[in-house]
């Protein structure tokens, strides 16, 4: 039976220096007119979805299916340029993991993220990373990211064909909320400090792995067997 990895993009595999908001916020000011920009909304872990409607509250917005795909019209539009600009960077050993990951038959791998599916594209694309994932579950409606955790199996089930061993599934993340979501599917959980929370925050959580980062994935390779 197959293993898996449901990887998280930002923070996780890559750090892309604040383009994926530096885009959102490009997108209300040209699709929307917003002049005055409030910078109060969390990002990390989140949905697109949610972190787009609390944006568009702030700043006095219908939150309405027309106004979501002018908005992400308007995201997809700027992100490239944002990518280019804030100079990203693939985080320690992802590269390396992600190419031993794909050279086993044993491992089905996939994304697990909050970004919309076609923003999970074009951030995997300017890092050369994209070609690394099958299937996934995305941010494009979901509110709670257990939503998406839930969508990410679904989509593994389907690309599998077959039933799917929770106890080989793990989820690869940086935040809390990668760590919830997993708990809320039954998968195991691989907690990477190299977003914004800290090993100590992460360890609140109990993930049932660790690691400050991924430039040595010895100790998740070793719990794929």
């Amino acid at each position: 039976m197959m293993h898996v990895c449901l990887f998280d993009i930002d923070g996780t595999l890559l750090s892309s220096g604040g383009a994926g908001k530096a885009a959102m916020y490009a997108a209300l000011e040209s699709e929307f007119e917003v002049r005055e920009l409030y910078d109060s909304v969390p990002f990390a872990g989140r949905t697109d979805r949610a972190i787009a409607g609390d944006l568009f509250a702030l700043h006095g917005i219908e939150n309405c299916e027309a106004v979501w795909r002018r908005f992400v019209a308007g995201y997809l539009r700027h992100l490239p340029g944002c990518l280019l600009e804030r100079q990203g960077r693939v985080l320690p050993g992802i590269a390396e993991l992600l190419e031993q990951l794909r050279g086993r038959g044993d491992v089905a791998v996939g994304l697990l993220t909050g970004n919309m599916r076609a923003g999970a594209r074009t951030k995997l694309d300017h890092f050369s990373l994209y070609h690394h994932f099958r299937f996934g579950g995305f941010g494009d409606r979901h509110l709670d990211r257990d939503c998406v955790a839930s969508e990410a199996l679904d989509e593994l089930r389907r690309f599998l064909g077959s039933p799917v061993d929770l106890a080989r599934v793990w989820v690869i993340g940086d935040t809390p909320l990668d760590i919830r979501c997993a708990r809320s599917i039954g998968a195991r959980v691989a907690g990477v400090a190299t977003g914004q929370h800290t090993t100590d925050e992460l360890a609140a959580e109990r993930p049932d792995l660790l690691l400050s980062d991924l430039a040595d994935p010895a100790p998740l390779l070793a719990r794929l067997g």
